[in-house]
């Protein structure tokens, strides 16, 4: 069963990608980020941006009580099956990390880090604060070693104080 502070973290994504903000999640709203994304990038990548938006509009239909429409509650036990899946945690992580490598050079930087939280939140966002968490060596960069690190931290953590719990921005207090 997740934790208040799980239940946070997910609700903010959900919130993030609820496009009409009914408080359910169709695949339109999955199809609404790919376009958001799609739209701070360079031209070619809306394919593979909305091939990695389905790829989790399927995971969680099918875990869903009704396969046309997700709830946070149908997010949630996904997420409680995930620190018993920490290859699948990570596999997605690698194809995110791909996507928001947007020049392919292995590291993400602030900019790559903004557009993706930008696409994220639909909204301008200041990202430095979390950016500088999120970079553990301090090297101004993201490398995929941290980037899995933080976002197996956000799915199947429950540390407040994880940097990966900041992923998507700051979590809500306790």
């Amino acid at each position: 069963m997740a934790s208040t502070f799980q239940r946070g973290k997910v609700e903010l994504v959900f919130s993030a990608m609820d496009a009409d903000g009914d408080g359910i999640l169709r695949e339109s709203d999955f199809e609404a980020l790919a376009r958001r994304w799609a739209s701070v990038r360079a031209a070619g990548d809306e394919e593979r941006l909305r091939s990695i938006m389905h790829g989790w509009w399927g995971t969680l239909a099918a875990s869903s009580r009704d396969p046309e429409s997700v709830a946070v509650e149908d997010v949630l036990t996904v997420v409680d099956l995930l620190g018993r899946m920490p290859d699948a945690v990570a596999a997605t992580a690698e194809v995110m990390f791909e996507a928001v490598d947007e020049d392919g050079d292995g590291r993400i930087s602030p900019a790559e880090y903004r557009r993706m939280i930008e696409a994220w939140n639909g909204r301008s966002t200041d990202t430095a604060a979390v950016f500088s968490r999120l970079d553990a060596d301090g090297d101004g960069t993201i490398s995929r070693a941290e980037f899995v690190l933080h976002w197996s931290e956000f799915w199947s953590g429950d540390d407040p104080e994880a940097p990966g719990s900041h992923v998507f921005g700051a979590p809500p207090a306790l």
